[in-house]
This record gives structure tokens, C-alpha cells and sequence, in this order.
């Protein structure tokens, strides 16, 4: 019993989301002793969805290996093609399958939703007593995980906050695994198709009078259709953030400016094309940056900022890349801290 409090003890110490996987995994290896044992994720959008490794420890591991969430969508498995952790996942409930390893599957539930599947291979089937405790620490991570996940999502949206942007950041830039976390794909496949990274604030045009007109309710129903159009529009590795009344940041990475551009033109050609219940249409204004070596949070976030103030100011509804703007003359390069300079 004492080692299991304590594996409970590191699991409710973690203040990372991403370590709590880790902890999770380690702890069932320890207890268990099991062939393997891996928590995965559903990942992507109705229809096109794929399972993502969050943490997997097998036969001699030591770290945990995880697939980095900048993986492309299509090089992660099928849904249909582990048809006893889909059946685990969409039935939300425990599976057990006979076989040498046996394979016990066991659903993880979120706040908001079904997140994924934890799975357990083993040299014999799980006794009672191993599924009461597997099913025991799983409550505890379920508990423990969503508070964790209040702390760094928008309660609204569900997207990510402005907290979590600020302590993600560089790892973004970086392209660094969480810590504690080695990866299944290797440097020779992630690295080169990466692009280099780049940071997007999304201002919705008028929005004071959606609020004004419609009320707040609805206001916040524009917000939560908003953010659902972000993650239609934007790939699984890019991160979303709602930075707080109708502002949203994007991260992410692309081979070129072109190719950034192209990304934000596609949310703001949906947004502009989609009709809002008891509000019609609205538009955004988008602007995006190159993050460059040095940067801090806020001079990106900064010369985004820039780039979206020029869009509203010559008509809304655009998406402008702040060096391009500095390239052709209509915005200055401003020192680091300094005021808006347009020409």
C-alpha cells in the first residue's frame, strides 16, 4: 500500500500536464510490472481522427517515449486500426482481450470529453484486485488531470490560456519534447519538414457590437464557434490559444511565410464565410510573424500585434505578415518596447 501512495503522491505533485502521462505510466509499470503499458490520445477532427502516443513505456524502457504533438495527423494510426482501443474508447468502459501478451484497455475521461485509452499488455490477465486499482488511480488522474487542465485552458473555449502560452513558448520555438519525455519519431523525420516557427493573433472586427447588440450570451457563443472554426482550420501540431475577450494566438510551424499566410487566409476566408446564429457574419483580422532566435513572448507577441493594428486600420477582415509590411515601407521596424509607427 505505501508504494502506491507514493505513486499517487508523485502523480498529484506534477504541475506539467504532460508529466502526469509520464507519472500515470511509470506508476502502473512499478505496481504492475506489466510487458507494456501506454496512454494514448484521439486526436484530430470528426471523421479523420488518429491515435496519438501520449506516453508508452515497453520491455526494458526506462523513459517514456511519446509521439511530439507536431507529428503530421497522417503518420499516426487509424482509429479503426486497433479495433479493441476504439471499442474501448467509444464504449467508455473496460475491455479485456486473452492472449499471450493479455491486453486489458481502460478509458480516459476528461472534463469535457472522452480523451483516450489507457493500455495495459500482460504476461496474464489482470486479477480483480489489479483492475479495482488500475480503475482506483485512474479516478485519482481523472480528478487531478482536469484541475491541472483548468489551470491551462480557457473555461470558455477550451483552448489553450494566455498562462500557458507564456510557459510553452520556447519549447514551441525549440521543438523540445516535454520534460521527461523522449520520442518516438526520429530527428531525421521530425526535423526537416518542420518549417521554422511562427505566431498569429486573431482579433475578431467588431466585436463590442455583437455584444452590445445581440448580449453577452451570445457574445460568448460567437467565441466558443470561433474557436471551433480555429481548430478546423488549423492542423493538429498547432497550438491555440484564447488570449482573452476576442483576441486568439496560434503556434505553429511552416516551411515559409507563404505557407503561414496560406494558414491564416484559411481561417479567415471560414470565419468570413460562416454564418453566426442571431449574428450574420463576421470577419477577423489576423497578424503573424516569423519568431525569431532571442525572442521573448512579448516582442513577438508584439510585432503580431503590430501587424493586426495596420489590418484594422486599412479595413479589417485581412491577414498581414508584419515583415512584409516593414519590407514595403507601411510599418516601421520599431525598437524593442516601443510604440506603434505607421506610415
Amino acid at each position: 500500500m505505501s508504494r502506491v501512495v507514493e505513486h499517487l503522491a508523485e502523480l498529484t505533485g506534477c504541475r506539467d500536464r504532460d508529466l502526469v502521462d509520464v507519472t500515470l505510466v511509470g506508476a502502473l509499470k512499478d505496481l504492475l510490472r506489466p510487458h507494456a503499458v501506454a496512454v494514448y490520445r484521439c486526436v484530430g477532427e470528426p471523421g479523420a481522427q488518429r491515435w496519438l502516443t501520449r506516453a508508452r513505456l515497453g520491455p526494458g524502457d526506462i523513459t517514456p517515449a511519446a509521439d511530439p504533438a507536431w507529428t503530421p495527423l497522417e503518420q499516426l494510426p487509424e482509429l479503426g486500426s486497433r479495433p479493441e482501443r476504439l471499442a474501448c474508447w467509444k464504449q467508455q468502459r473496460a475491455l479485456t482481450v486473452a492472449g499471450m501478451p493479455a491486453l486489458a484497455y481502460f478509458p480516459l475521461v476528461g472534463e469535457r470529453e472522452p480523451l483516450g485509452v489507457l493500455e495495459l499488455a500482460t504476461r496474464q490477465p489482470l486479477a480483480r484486485p489489479e483492475m479495482r486499482l488500475v480503475e482506483s488511480i485512474l479516478r485519482i488522474y481523472r480528478n487531478f488531470a482536469g484541475l491541472l487542465d483548468a489551470g491551462e485552458r480557457d473555461p470558455l473555449t477550451g483552448l489553450l490560456n494566455r498562462k500557458t502560452f507564456d510557459e510553452n513558448f520556447l519549447r514551441t520555438v525549440l521543438r523540445e519534447p516535454p520534460p521527461g519525455q523522449a520520442t518516438t519519431v526520429p530527428e531525421a523525420r521530425r526535423a526537416p519538414g518542420l518549417g521554422e516557427p511562427w505566431l498569429g493573433l486573431i482579433d475578431i472586427d467588431h466585436f463590442k457590437r455583437v455584444n452590445d447588440r445581440c448580449g453577452h450570451l451570445i457574445g460568448d457563443e460567437v467565441l466558443l464557434l470561433m474557436a471551433r472554426l480555429m481548430r478546423s482550420s488549423f492542423r493538429l501540431q498547432d497550438h491555440l490559444y484564447r488570449f482573452g475577450g476576442e483576441e486568439f494566438v496560434v503556434l505553429m510551424h511552416c516551411g515559409s511565410g507563404e505557407d503561414a499566410a496560406a494558414a491564416f487566409e484559411r481561417l479567415r476566408a471560414n470565419v468570413a464565410g460562416y454564418a453566426f446564429p442571431q449574428v450574420g457574419r463576421i470577419t477577423v483580422s489576423v497578424g503573424f510573424t516569423a519568431l525569431r532566435v532571442g525572442d521573448a513572448p512579448s516582442q513577438a507577441f508584439e510585432r503580431a500585434d503590430r501587424a493586426v493594428y495596420y489590418a484594422k486600420q486599412n479595413g479589417r477582415n485581412q491577414v498581414q505578415h508584419h515583415a512584409a509590411l516593414v519590407a514595403a515601407g507601411r510599418l516601421a521596424e520599431a525598437a524593442r518596447g516601443s510604440d506603434v509607427e505607421l506610415f
